[in-house]
């Protein structure tokens, strides 16, 4: 019976109106008046709101713990394609530690991610540890977001499971997850650079040796820290009073080295025909349509959707979106002059980039959301300044208004990644991203490991060489081969001529042995000389480039 009476002020809040009778008659019942059964009901909320605050469902941690469990289970469930094995296999088939720079000169990449796979391999051999590796940066920049970022819980939970922490930089195993680590670090321990600087341009360093836009925000970073120090007088002052002797020279010196070796190992040598996947050189010239492609990146970097770039309409509408995004985030940050600096020089340094060489992929152009992210966290450690206000003649109640819809703008960024990512997410687990894995278990399965193997196109192939751990013969480098270098002496080939190279081999070879030929596209040619027997194809992945069809191929 105590049990039952617990539970009338419950009932009695999901009673309708119209049943005040029945209301009436409990109270009778148990005779207590009207007022009685409020008090017992707002007792009995403040006891449920008080227990609630206790469970962990607020606490950062219980995203950290949710965050990490997800994220093993997709990154172990997930396909890896071409972009995730080509390094894995640079580092694996490099005959030497000169030989491995020399490669990755062709990568346009600088070296931390390719060392750190070096020394993976010498843990265990096998592409899982990069996984693992890869998930554990990612771990890590979400707990270091959720237990020191000035965000609150639920913004910090919307990010955490958005579309770059929860897919693009946790399932894909690339060197841009470095990103998110090392921006986020230093804004965890940017009031150390009080004391000295040489915390800072460590993870300057290693930011700017991780990718090519890691080295942007970097470089981005650097100004506004060169910026503070010879504007703020007091804070240089301060800096001066608690700083060893040559803590500044060291930190200029740590920040210097680590920007030359990546412009020097990101530059690519002059046979590379792809110049690091950017073949279009730069542009030099006013151009509206990619001017507005470029803005374009900037509102894909916020809210996912890529305009299409025939469609001057949508390229409109996204710019306009996009920059009405950017000024609000300007006027909130005007209190704020060091996290405005910020916002300004590194969406401009990304955004010229984008704009004069490479619009780039969702990976690329997601650091302009880091960016975002970064300057919002630097302005909390700022008190609140009416300088520029004044200069501008800003009222303070128009930043008042400014600042409402810039939280309105920020959730609904929030919320569209957090959409993005529980859907990407969802949608590896379901849908191989490649289907290099699936391959390369039924070439286990089949023992057909061991035959010789005949794989084109080879920037395709990288994948299954990683998976299965070998190499194969390559027809666009007329040998064996596993990573692809776009360099000379490397050529696409047509099907033609991989069927002439596949029939020059088997008249070589000194005992009579069918090949196995493994194509990223269904064969569409033949030759009466050859006799060619279809095995099996796999189609059932997103990567359309990375579906594979198998064949035997002997002499007729």
């Amino acid at each position: 019976m105590k049990k039952f009476y617990c539970l009338l002020p419950i009932a009695y809040c999901l009673l309708p109106a119209s049943t005040t009778n029945f209301t009436t008659q409990i109270e009778l019942l148990y005779n207590f008046d009207r007022n009685k059964f409020h008090f017992e009901l707002t007792m009995l909320n403040k006891q449920i709101i008080k227990d609630t605050s206790r469970l962990p469902f607020r606490s950062p941690w219980f995203i950290i713990i949710i965050f990490s469990a997800l994220g093993l289970i997709g990154i172990l469930n997930h396909s890896m394609w071409r972009d995730e094995l080509n390094p894995w296999l640079i580092v694996r088939d490099s005959e030497s530690l000169g030989d491995l720079i020399a490669n990755i000169r062709y990568e346009g990449h600088p070296i931390l991610w390719y060392f750190s796979l070096a020394l993976l391999r010498k843990i265990i051999d096998n592409p899982i540890i990069m996984q693992i590796f890869h998930l554990a940066i990612t771990v890590v920049s979400v707990t270091i977001f959720c237990l020191y970022s000035p965000f609150n819980y639920q913004q910090k939970f919307l990010f955490s499971f958005g579309f770059f922490p929860f897919y693009e930089y946790l399932l894909i195993s690339r060197n841009y997850a470095f990103s998110m680590l090392f921006i986020f670090a230093f804004c965890t321990i940017f009031s150390t650079r009080k004391i000295t600087y040489a915390y800072l341009a460590i993870l300057l360093g290693l930011l700017a040796n991780s990718s090519a836009y890691g080295l942007l925000v970097s470089f981005s970073l650097s100004l506004t820290l060169l910026a503070e120090f010879c504007f703020d007088s007091e804070h240089r002052q301060q800096y001066f009073s608690q700083s060893q002797k040559y803590d500044l020279f060291l930190s200029i010196i740590i920040i210097i080295f680590s920007f030359i070796l990546s412009i020097y190992i990101i530059t690519p040598p002059t046979d590379s025909y792809l110049y690091g996947g950017l073949n279009n050189g730069w542009l030099m010239q006013l151009d509206i349509r990619h001017l507005l492609r470029s803005i374009g990146r900037i509102f894909g970097g916020y809210l996912l959707i890529i305009p299409q770039h025939k469609r001057w309409l949508d390229l409109i509408v996204c710019a306009i979106i996009a920059l009405f995004i950017v000024i609000l985030t300007l006027i909130k940050l005007s209190k704020k002059p060091v996290a405005l600096f910020f916002y300004i020089i590194g969406n401009c340094v990304i955004f010229a980039f984008t704009y004069l060489r490479f619009t780039g992929m969702p990976r690329h152009f997601g650091h302009f959301y880091l960016v975002l992210i970064a300057a919002l966290w630097l302005g909390s450690y700022y008190q609140e300044s009416i300088v520029l206000l004044n200069k501008f003649s800003i009222r303070p109640n128009s930043i008042t208004f400014v600042q409402k819809w810039h939280h309105i703008a920020l959730m609904l960024i929030l919320y569209v990644q957090f959409g993005g990512g529980i859907y990407s997410f969802s949608r590896d687990l379901f849908v191989p991203f490649s289907a290099s894995r699936e391959t390369s278990q039924y070439i286990q399965e089949a023992k057909l490991d061991n035959e010789f193997i005949v794989a084109s196109r080879d920037a395709n192939m990288a994948p299954l060489s990683g998976y299965l751990n070998r190499k194969f013969y390559y027809p666009e480098l007329k040998k064996m081969g596993s990573f692809t270098l776009f360099k000379k002496g490397r050529q696409d080939v047509e099907q033609t001529e991989i069927l002439n190279q596949i029939n020059s081999l088997l008249k070589n070879q000194d005992e009579q042995k069918k090949i196995l030929l493994i194509l990223n596209q269904k064969l569409n040619v033949n030759r009466n000389d050859l006799k060619i027997v279809p095995i099996k194809d796999f189609q059932r992945n997103w990567v359309d480039s990375e579906r594979y069809y198998l064949y035997w191929v002997d002499e007729a």
